[in-house]
């Protein structure tokens, strides 16, 4: 997806299989260096915890700046960082993505997913990085459709097409909710994903159903007024209330510096919880700091989002351990990984404050 179409809908999919396609060589404007100039030096300037009187850390996003980043961008355009003693920038991720950078110390901390730390964990050679906080406290993605389908529960996927990126965890999360609803998966029919915009795609008659997040895709419809209706996956079974994205951090400079981790934190938490307290002010600055984004999806987005960042929680960033053991016992116990999880690995809270 180009600069030009940054206001489309942001899909699983493209998270999933494109992360970091659409910009990994260009700097985001004002905030840095591209993905492969953090790869080739920044690590080093971190690592030598200093520029200057200010430590360096290269912060990689998971795809093209969205509301998901908007308290990181917050922390930068007010002063949080230079507040905290932190020369943070900000690098949109290579082709591999960004855990791959992450976890080789390219970048030292960034975007990731609890589901793509369980594919890491699960691999016969696991990268050392970890996530440190929650970015948004509960999962916000389910299944969109058109409104004249009626498609309100999984269950009336039955007769219909599904848009797939073809991975084994995304299948069988539907299937799930499928099933689980008395709904015969057998009768759900496949599509390959090909659309950058899910409401273009349901407009086209390209697919009937489509996994989204309900903070992006959702409120492109509502912004504009596509009837659609929405099923969430933790309203079908607890078990995907996963963290999804989550903040990560390499887990070797953590461990060397882990007092920068933990003022990145509390710069990070500052940025979002001004985005909770004034959803319209915080989407202005991401919008001042990537002009190509649709005000109207940003504003639209940011203010959905203002009672996501923390909802229920104690405090911004937080991961129950409860909830992140469900979904990993959930992986191994459907074999959905290469090999078993601990299903309390793959975090660290000692950096949240």
């Amino acid at each position: 997806m180009s600069d030009k179409n940054l206001s489309r809908s942001i899909s699983r999919r493209q998270f999933v299989a494109v992360a970091g396609a659409a910009g990994a060589t260009a700097a985001l404007a004002g905030c840095g260096t591209t993905g492969d100039d953090a790869a080739q030096g920044d690590a080093q300037g971190a690592s030598d915890s200093a520029s200057g009187d200010k430590t360096k850390i290269s912060f990689v996003l998971d795809y093209t700046p969205n509301t998901n980043h908007t308290g990181i961008y917050v922390a930068l355009d007010q002063g949080y960082f230079a507040e905290e003693g932190l020369e943070v920038e900000i690098v949109q991720p290579p082709a591999d993505g960004a855990d791959a950078l992450i976890g080789a110390g390219g970048a030292q901390m960034g975007v990731s997913y609890q589901d793509y730390i369980a594919n890491n964990l699960a691999s016969d050679q696991p990268m050392p990085y970890s996530a440190v906080a929650a970015v948004i406290q509960h999962n916000t993605s389910g299944i969109m459709s058109r409104a004249e389908d009626g498609i309100t529960h999984p269950a009336a996927m039955e007769g219909h097409t599904y848009a797939t990126w073809n991975m084994p965890v995304e299948q069988a999360t539907v299937r799930h909710c499928v099933e689980a609803d008395g709904g015969d998966w057998s009768k759900v029919e496949l599509v390959p994903y090909e659309v950058d915009d899910e409401v273009s795609g349901l407009r086209a008659n390209m697919f009937d159903t489509v996994w989204v997040y309900e903070a992006w895709a959702v409120q492109n419809a509502v912004v504009q007024d596509f009837p659609y209706n929405y099923f969430s996956f933790i309203s079908i079974d607890s078990v995907f209330d996963y963290y999804t994205p989550v903040i990560a951090a390499n887990d070797d400079f953590a461990k060397e510096n882990p007092d920068a981790v933990k003022a990145f934190l509390r710069a990070v938490k500052k940025g979002y919880e001004y985005a909770v307290e004034n959803p319209d002010g915080a989407a202005d600055i991401l919008c001042a700091q990537v002009p190509e984004l649709d005000s109207d999806l940003v504003h639209q987005s940011q203010t959905y989002l203002a009672g996501k960042y923390v909802d229920d929680a104690e405090s911004w960033g937080v991961i129950d351990p409860d909830r992140w053991a469900a979904f990993y016992q959930w992986l191994n116990d459907n074999d959905l990984v290469e090999n078993k999880l601990d299903v309390n690995a793959g975090y660290d809270l000692s950096f949240l404050e």
